[in-house]
């Protein structure tokens, strides 16, 4: 009955509009007080998982995002997309594809990346004939590999809270997020032949160099990160403050995307996105460490071992209760809420955390285009005025890609661990 109680109000404030942060927060001072839990001690305990070195790669990761998302960088992926991708039918739906990754490899973000490649992409493809619906649909698509394809904001947020090195994660990350981007440009290969989409002019080889010269800087960024982190020089805090400046001054001397006399005002913005973010996270703390107290974790262990639940009924079931709460929450939501109840469960059950960090965001990938609250939905109907429905239309070939994909994901560890194995051992 308490259980019932704490849904209806969790639901209820979610439907009144209450900011996510809030939601947490009541619902976590409904539990403590309705349990008799004592609240001393709670602030400190928030404090104490907020100051992590860790944690503030989060924050600085979200300001390379916004550096590059304002600085001209998205529109260099674009240029070098378009060079090698000319003279293949639908060529604009593919450059989307792999101007998406490209993208997602230096900012971490869906909805960042769905963004800036909406506002360069969408007018193009709508000028050159492609229906709306598909050109939303792709990029709202594309748009979610930010969330695996490192430097993934989510995967950093699921290493502090499940107590798991970033760095393992991020390799993790990297052949599902690749694999994704197979099926979606495979996919446009095909409807774009059925449809008969327009078809973009090659350009000439020096031309294709030249783009390619241009795009390096932008290209520098991921580079830079990764090989400070799998070098041993950089943590992968000093790996986010290093994307930060860089972003920065490729953005400022390369692309020229805003003014010096602009870069308070785009920092403000991206502080304003982290500061969203960090409430978040604090009111969540909160909560899961209600549910630690509470002994909810421990319960969900025994009851899932001592009815014998075969490892891949664990995973369906777990694929199916994401997608339900994709429905309604936000990516860093859903992890803070249902994280600190899962991890207890892995290791009984022989499922490894990090293969599981994929599972889990690639089903807050699926949340991201998943009606009726797909952040990216509502992203791409603002930046179009195109309704929501029409949206929902053009993403709907892509969801059933991506479903495809998380069933590979979840069944065949091998494609997620391999990497971090032949890198750090193991396994």
């Amino acid at each position: 009955m308490a259980a019932l109680g704490f849904l209806i109000l969790f639901f209820g404030l979610l439907a009144l509009g209450m900011p996510i942060f809030l939601v947490l927060g009541v619902s976590a001072a409904v539990l403590f007080f309705a349990s008799g839990q004592p609240l001393i001690g709670e602030a400190q305990v928030i404090i104490d998982h907020l100051n992590s070195t860790t944690l503030m790669a989060l924050p600085l990761f979200v300001m390379a995002a916004a550096f590059m998302r304002r600085g001209g960088v998205a529109q260099a992926l674009v240029d070098l997309s378009s060079a090698w991708l000319g003279g293949i039918r639908g060529s604009l739906g593919l450059v989307t594809v792999v101007a998406c990754t490209l993208f997602a490899a230096i900012c971490g973000s869906s909805v960042a990346t769905a963004l800036a490649m909406g506002t360069i992409l969408l007018p193009a493809m709508l000028e050159r004939g492609y229906p709306r619906s598909f050109a939303l649909g792709v990029i709202g698509a594309s748009g979610t590999i930010g969330i695996v394809i490192p430097p993934s904001l989510a995967l950093i947020l699921y290493g502090i809270v499940a107590e798991q090195s970033v760095p393992r994660l991020f390799l993790a990350g990297i052949l599902p997020g690749l694999l994704q981007a197979a099926a979606f440009f495979l996919w446009v290969l095909y409807d774009a032949r059925r449809r008969r989409f327009p078809r973009e002019e090659p350009l000439p080889l020096a031309d294709r160099l030249r783009q390619t010269w241009r795009a390096l800087p932008a290209l520098a960024v991921p580079v830079v990160v990764m090989v400070g982190i799998y070098g041993g020089l950089v943590t992968v805090t000093e790996a986010a403050a290093i994307s930060a400046v860089v972003s920065l001054l490729v953005s400022l001397f390369f692309y020229r995307g805003f003014a010096l006399r602009e870069t308070l005002s785009v920092v403000t913005d991206a502080l304003r996105s982290a500061a969203v973010i960090m409430l978040i996270i604090a009111c969540a703390l909160a909560f899961g460490h209600w549910m630690t107290e509470s002994g909810v974790p421990a319960e969900l262990v025994h009851f899932t071992v001592s009815h014998g639940f075969a490892k891949w009924e664990f995973l369906l079931a777990i694929n199916v209760l994401l997608l339900i709460l994709g429905c309604f929450l936000e990516v860093t939501a859903t992890l803070l809420l249902v994280l600190p109840i899962l991890a207890p469960v892995l290791k009984p059950l022989g499922v490894d955390p990090v293969h599981f960090a994929i599972i889990f965001t690639h089903n807050m990938e699926i949340g991201l285009v998943h009606p009726p609250v797909g952040l990216n939905l509502f992203v791409l109907s603002t930046i179009s005025t195109a309704p929501v429905g029409e949206v929902i239309r053009g993403i709907l070939p892509f969801l059933i890609l991506l479903l495809c994909v998380l069933g590979i994901i979840t069944y065949v560890p091998p494609l997620t661990l391999w990497l971090p194995h032949v890198v750090f051992g193991g396994g």
